[in-house]
């Protein structure tokens, strides 16, 4: 699992998914990138030096200027996984909890 997690890993270039925007649309560099994705010049950046990851909003902005799939996309920059994996805490409701003692004694005083 260790040596799956390294192949992800050293396969996973976002810079090549950007190189590949800024060539379809007939771009100069990153910050004709930024302006034509609506997003500011050091959020393209961040994502070039893997500070920053491409997240859904960026993969859907991308789809909607470039009109390539999101499923493309994510091939560009090396995403191959066809599974995603939740973890426990996500989509559970959150547990009841109990009222302050300052909203008690508000209702109280009604």
């Amino acid at each position: 699992m260790a040596s799956e997690n390294l192949v992800t890993q050293e396969s996973y270039n976002p810079n090549h998914l950007l190189d590949m925007l800024i060539e379809r649309l007939n771009l100069k560099n990153d910050a004709a990138l930024s302006r034509a994705l609506e997003v500011a010049p050091p959020v393209i950046s961040k994502i070039r030096h893997r500070r920053l990851p491409v997240g859904a909003s960026m993969l859907i902005r991308m789809h909607e200027v470039s009109s390539l799939s999101v499923r493309e996309l994510r091939d560009l920059m090396g995403d191959r996984r066809t599974k995603y994996r939740l973890s426990d805490a996500q989509g559970k409701p959150k547990p009841a909890t109990a009222q302050p003692a300052a909203e008690n004694k508000a209702q109280a005083n009604s």
